[in-house]
């Protein structure tokens, strides 16, 4: 993978709640629920799900490569200090997976760690709905910065963070 990461941060003192709450609202009025993995049970066939959804939405990732086992990808998201089952967002259709917003927790910030979804669902603003529900995560932990980084070529992810007020940092 490249080393010319776009490098993103988000202070959300100054995130237009309101204006992206509309996007909440609108993934509400057509039945996409959003809840998150703590709400759902942290369960080992949430975990599974988890893992297959982030799997087939990593898959359009520039120079993502072959996606982690099972097993590196658990090592990797859950048994690390920096999981909490309330920071990943789940967008839901009906009893259908379709979306996942990760964020860890970090000294001083959240990391979003993976925002993707189904591309059966791309273009709903379903990607907003799950960044902006899960700021009650980033509130829960007393933090104003969420971090994040991509792939150069990823222009419709960091589209959205910009969207959202993301901006260039080091």
């Amino acid at each position: 993978m490249t080393d010319h990461w776009v490098r993103l941060e988000l202070d959300t003192t100054a995130f237009d709640t309101e204006r992206f709450e509309a996007y909440v609202t609108t993934c509400r009025n057509e039945g996409i629920r959003l809840t998150t993995l703590a709400e759902l049970g942290d369960t080992p066939e949430h975990r599974r799900a988890l893992y297959e959804l982030n799997k087939e939405c990593s898959a359009d990732i520039p120079e993502r490569g072959e996606f982690f086992t099972y097993e590196e990808f658990c090592a990797r998201r859950f048994y690390v200090p920096s999981y909490d089952p309330r920071g990943v967002v789940i967008a839901l259709d009906g009893d259908v997976w379709v979306g996942l917003a990760a964020t860890s927790r970090h000294v001083g910030f959240v990391f979003n760690e993976m925002t993707g979804v189904k591309a059966t669902h791309r273009g709903r603003g379903i990607s907003i709905a799950m960044k902006t529900f899960g700021m009650d995560f980033v509130r829960l932990c007393g933090v104003h910065r969420v971090r994040t980084f991509h792939h150069p070529a990823n222009a419709s992810a960091i589209g959205m963070n910009r969207t959202m007020g993301f901006v260039d940092t080091e």
